[in-house]
Order: C-alpha cells, then sequence, then structure tokens
C-alpha cells in the first residue's frame, strides 16, 4: 500500500520534498519557458508564494552533478517527460541572501564570509571538473572577490558553464535600507560599494543567472548594465509559476480526502469557496485579466489544509500567524521615513475603495519609494495590491483578498491606538450583543464617541475620510463579520456592509452602514435634512438590491445612518 504523502508546510528544499515523498504541486513546466526567455532574469514575487521550493527545484535539474539522480526527482513530473536540452547542463553557484545579517559595522565582512563559504562549497561539489593546483589555489583565495576571478578563468579554461542562482537577492539591503536609512544603503549598493562591486563580477561570467526578491528596488540600484527587460515578474507566461491555482488546490484537496486524510463528508468545493476570499486573486500580468484564473498564497493554503486535517475543521483564525513577521517586515520598509501625506493619502484610498488607479512601474531605487506616484507599485510587489482591471490606459490595483485586507485595517489601528482612546476589550462584548441580539446602538454610540474624543488630541481628525477609516478600523475588529467597504449595490456603493462571516461564529443580524458627514462651517439644519433625506434614499436603495439577499445568508439587516458635524455625531437611527 502506497504511503499517503505528507503537506511540504515550510519545506523549501526540493529534494527532501521527493525523497520524503511529501505532496509537490508541479511546476517543472515552467523550466522549459523560463529557457525562452533571456539569459539574465528576476522574477519578483511577494513571500509566502514558494520561490525557494521553485528555486530548489531549478537547482537540482541544472546541476550537472545531479545527473544521477534525474529519474529519481523528476521522473513522476512534467519535465521528467519532456526534459529540455539544458538538463542537468550546468555548474550551479546558488546564494541565499536572506542568510546575510549581523551589525552594519561588520555587514561587509559577514557577506564576504557567506559568499565565500557558498563558493567553497561549490567548488568542492565540482573539484573533478578542474586540475587539482587550480582547486588549491582557489581553496587559499582569501575573499570571495578573488574567488570569482578565479573561477572565471578555470570555467572558460576548461569549458564549464556556469549558472548562478541567488535567492532572495533584495532582502538584506532592505533590512539596510530600513534600519540604517538610505545614505548606508547607498553607499553598499552604489559607486565602489560592496554590493555593487559582486553584481559586476557576476556579469558576463555566468551563462545563465535568476534571481529572486520581493521588489525591484535594489536592481534597480545595483545593475546600470543589467537590462530591466531581465525583470520577467508580470510576463503573462509567468503570472502561475508561483502559487497555486484553483485547480492544483481542488487536486490537492481531493487527494488528501481520497486518502482518508481528510473527513470522508468534506466538501471540497465548499472549503475552496472558503478559502478564496482569504488567500486567493492574485494576478500578476494585465495580460491574464482575460482569464478567471488566479493564484493562491501556497502557503496559506497549505496552513488551511493542515488544520483541517489536524483538528477537522477550518482554522478559526485564517490568517496564519506564522505571516506576521513577514508582514511586520514589509509594513516597516512601505513606513520608510515616516508615511508622508501624500502616500497616506494613497493609502486611505485603497484602504475605503479597495483599489486605486495607477500605473505600475517595472523599475525603481530606493530613493524613489518615498514617490507617491511610484507607492502603488511597491505595494503591487509586495502583494498588498494585485492587478484587478484596467482604467482606461492605467491599471486598477486591488487588495487581493481578506487576509491582505486584514494588514490595512491594522495599520489605521495603529496609528488609532497611540492615542489610547478605544477600550478595544470593551468594544469587541458589544460587538458580541451586536451579532448575536441586534443590539447595534452600544458599540456605534462607543465608536462615535471614541470619535471625538479623538479630536481634542489629534488636530487633523476633522473630515470625512477620517471618519471613514476610524470606522472601518475598528469595525473590523469585530469577528462575527467581514467589514467590507464600499460594497456595489445597485448602481451604487453604501459605505460599509458587514457581511457575516457564518464559517467561524453564528450571527443572526447584519449591517449596511452609511456615514454622512458635514463640515463644521459647512453645517445648517437646512443641509444636515436634506443629507438625511438623501441617506434614506440611498440606503433603502442598497437593502432591495438583488445580493443582498445572498450576503445576508438568512440573517436579520439593519440600516443603520450615522450623521457628523464635524467630529460630533449628531444623528443616528435605523431606517
Amino acid at each position: 500500500m502506497e504511503t499517503v504523502k505528507q503537506i511540504p508546510y515550510g519545506v523549501a528544499d526540493f529534494e527532501s520534498v521527493i525523497d520524503r515523498g511529501l505532496y509537490y504541486v508541479d511546476k517543472t513546466m515552467y523550466l522549459a519557458e523560463l529557457e525562452k526567455q533571456p539569459d539574465t532574469l528576476i522574477f519578483i514575487r511577494p513571500r509566502r508564494f514558494g520561490k525557494s521550493l521553485f528555486i530548489s527545484m531549478m537547482r537540482a535539474y541544472y546541476d550537472k552533478s545531479k545527473a544521477k539522480d534525474f529519474d529519481t526527482l523528476f521522473g513522476t513530473l512534467w519535465i521528467g517527460s519532456h526534459p529540455t536540452p539544458l538538463r542537468n547542463h550546468y555548474q550551479v553557484l546558488y546564494l541565499d541572501f536572506s542568510r546575510i545579517g549581523g551589525n552594519i559595522d561588520v555587514l561587509e565582512k559577514e557577506f564576504d564570509s557567506y559568499c565565500c563559504i557558498q563558493l567553497n562549497d561549490f567548488i568542492d561539489t565540482y573539484r573533478n571538473d578542474y586540475p587539482k593546483e587550480m582547486v588549491d589555489e582557489f581553496l587559499r583565495a582569501e575573499n570571495a572577490t578573488r574567488k570569482l576571478n578565479i573561477l572565471l578563468n578555470m570555467s572558460r579554461k576548461y569549458d564549464q558553464p556556469l549558472y548562478l542562482i541567488i535567492d532572495e537577492y533584495d532582502n538584506f539591503t532592505n533590512v539596510v535600507l530600513n534600519e540604517h536609512g538610505e545614505a548606508i544603503y547607498h553607499n553598499m549598493t552604489h559607486a565602489a560599494g560592496f554590493y555593487r562591486e559582486v553584481f559586476k563580477k557576476f556579469k558576463g561570467m555566468f551563462e545563465r543567472i535568476f534571481l529572486t526578491g520581493v521588489s525591484p528596488v535594489t536592481l534597480d540600484d545595483l545593475t546600470s548594465g543589467f537590462n530591466i527587460g531581465w525583470n520577467v515578474s508580470m510576463s503573462p507566461e509567468l503570472d502561475k509559476m508561483l502559487g497555486f491555482s484553483t485547480e492544483d488546490v481542488r487536486q490537492m484537496f481531493n487527494y488528501f480526502k481520497e486518502a482518508g486524510q481528510l473527513p470522508a463528508d468534506s466538501d471540497i468545493e465548499a472549503m475552496i469557496t472558503e478559502m478564496k476570499p482569504w488567500y486567493d486573486n492574485y494576478c500578476f500580468a494585465e495580460e491574464c485579466l482575460e482569464s478567471n484564473i488566479r493564484v493562491f498564497n501556497c502557503d496559506m493554503v497549505l496552513y488551511y489544509l493542515r488544520n483541517y486535517i489536524t483538528y477537522k475543521h477550518s482554522p478559526k483564525i485564517m490568517l496564519d500567524p506564522n505571516t506576521k513577521t513577514d508582514y511586520k517586515k514589509l509594513n516597516m520598509l512601505i513606513q520608510l521615513d515616516k508615511l508622508d501625506g501624500d502616500r497616506k493619502g494613497v493609502m486611505m484610498e485603497i484602504i475605503e475603495k479597495g483599489e486605486i488607479a495607477a500605473t505600475l512601474v517595472p523599475s525603481f531605487s530606493a530613493n524613489e519609494i518615498t514617490d507617491p506616484e511610484t507607492f502603488p507599485s511597491l505595494l503591487f510587489y509586495y502583494g498588498m495590491l494585485t492587478i484587478k482591471g484596467r482604467y482606461g490606459t492605467m491599471l486598477s490595483l486591488g487588495i487581493p483578498n481578506n487576509n491582505v485586507r486584514m494588514q490595512y485595517y491594522n495599520y489605521i489601528l495603529k496609528q488609532y491606538a497611540q492615542y489610547k482612546i478605544v477600550n478595544v476589550n470593551k468594544l469587541q462584548i458589544a460587538f458580541v450583543k451586536m451579532s448575536l441580539d441586534g443590539l447595534w446602538q452600544e458599540p456605534l454610540q462607543y465608536m462615535a464617541d471614541c470619535y471625538k474624543q479623538l479630536s481634542s488630541v489629534r488636530d487633523t481628525i476633522e473630515g470625512e475620510r477620517n471618519i471613514q477609516g476610524f470606522f472601518l478600523a475598528y469595525l473590523s475588529l469585530n469577528d462575527y463579520y467581514i467589514t467590507a467597504p464600499e460594497v456595489e449595490l445597485n448602481h451604487g456603493y453604501c459605505d460599509f456592509f458587514l457581511l457575516p462571516n457564518m464559517t467561524h461564529y453564528q450571527a443572526n443580524h447584519s449591517y449596511i452602514l452609511e456615514l454622512k458627514y458635514l463640515s463644521k462651517s459647512d453645517y445648517s439644519e437646512e443641509k444636515a435634512a436634506n443629507q438625511w433625506a438623501e441617506a434614506v434614499e440611498q440606503i433603502n436603495g442598497y437593502a432591495i438590491a438583488p445580493r443582498v439577499e445572498a450576503l445576508r445568508q438568512g440573517t436579520q439587516m439593519h440600516k443603520i445612518i450615522m450623521q457628523f458635524c464635524g467630529w460630533e455625531m449628531v444623528r443616528m437611527e435605523e431606517i
């Protein structure tokens, strides 16, 4: 009887996946596609999309020292039946720059030390391809630059083609940029900076180069000699090279169900439907908009599957706790030098509307990160935005899923938490009553009171956008609902629809909230009355939209209007 495959959660070593019989989603067909591309490539994807496992597979495929293991490693995979001419053709040098760290004062030394270790391991693997005296000379070399120069001469003299594969090429430079500022980062990546110097050695030395990272920033700063055409991150033929398609997920879950790992009555399609709003909907190429196939974050899918197999139900917390560190790092870089007004405006537009019109910039340097025009592109590369559609000559970049949406909500919460106005525990208890018993007055009134208090400690609090952001942030703490802003209903957009999160919590009530705002200088009883009448007409129109019946999932729906004058709520009623 065949042993049931295990979930490769957190495993990035391809050979280990195959040797241990772990479940593997075949991506080997993309090797043939990569060989059609230019010789030096950079492929950028957000974290947790399987970059390291893919690179590990590439190493095993192209490494000449692994030729004897080809059938064992690839025999059951697509590439095993469709090998390319470059199979096991290269001496492969592999570098993972996420392994470099330490105090800034010793960073250059640590970088050189890591490269030397990897180069010595490389020459040990291929020592039989070179005379012993040349290998000895290589090993005696005291730094990575000299070792690379010797390797260049050796490989050319003995006609040994080289393949350079770098994972996380921008990892430690992003840390330097974030923690030590642009000046120190610039010294590393420009002129005679040590990181730039080693990249100059790479050029012309390797027959093929493949780099991955999470943004194009460092590449743009490092490689004035590299053609930007090498960035294939948005090439449509490679859109699904990383991550899982819906069919990948379906096959995987069916395998584990048939193997008896999932309950016999598991509804695979229902599980996929549950995961899609949380982990799916990534599109990395404009041309792929024509297809309805999108990409799942693969680590999140494996997290969900592992929980389902272990506990026989989906995880209560849909966001994998292990990703918190990733998002913390991203948020630190996003807020480099503190967010200015323009970039805060970009963040708030994305949070409130769920999307933004922008032009994707394929490459930009570190000093352009703070430009509001570049900022949406940075968020796209980090996986905080994805391609949702076209907007004239621009693209509509949107929040891909609830997982990412929660990161935006957390951003707002942190902005307000510093003022210590809101008692979150008190609010969450009130949310329970709101969802189970329909007692909505207490939490909404409490949030309005807190917003008023906030105005006394924050000069710029007044404004419709600030009210929307404040309520959005704190409504997102209600576990019983998915807080959806700007939901389209009957050709209009309601401010908030509290969608029952029935998968995890039983809710008896759902809500459409409409927030109306008048500035103090513009307030009059007549204007307030007219605005209220308009709001009543709008919310009644939203409530009869065909979508509402499905969205409320059998709960009793409430239509609530809240009207503000400046920072103070002047009227709140259920319609």
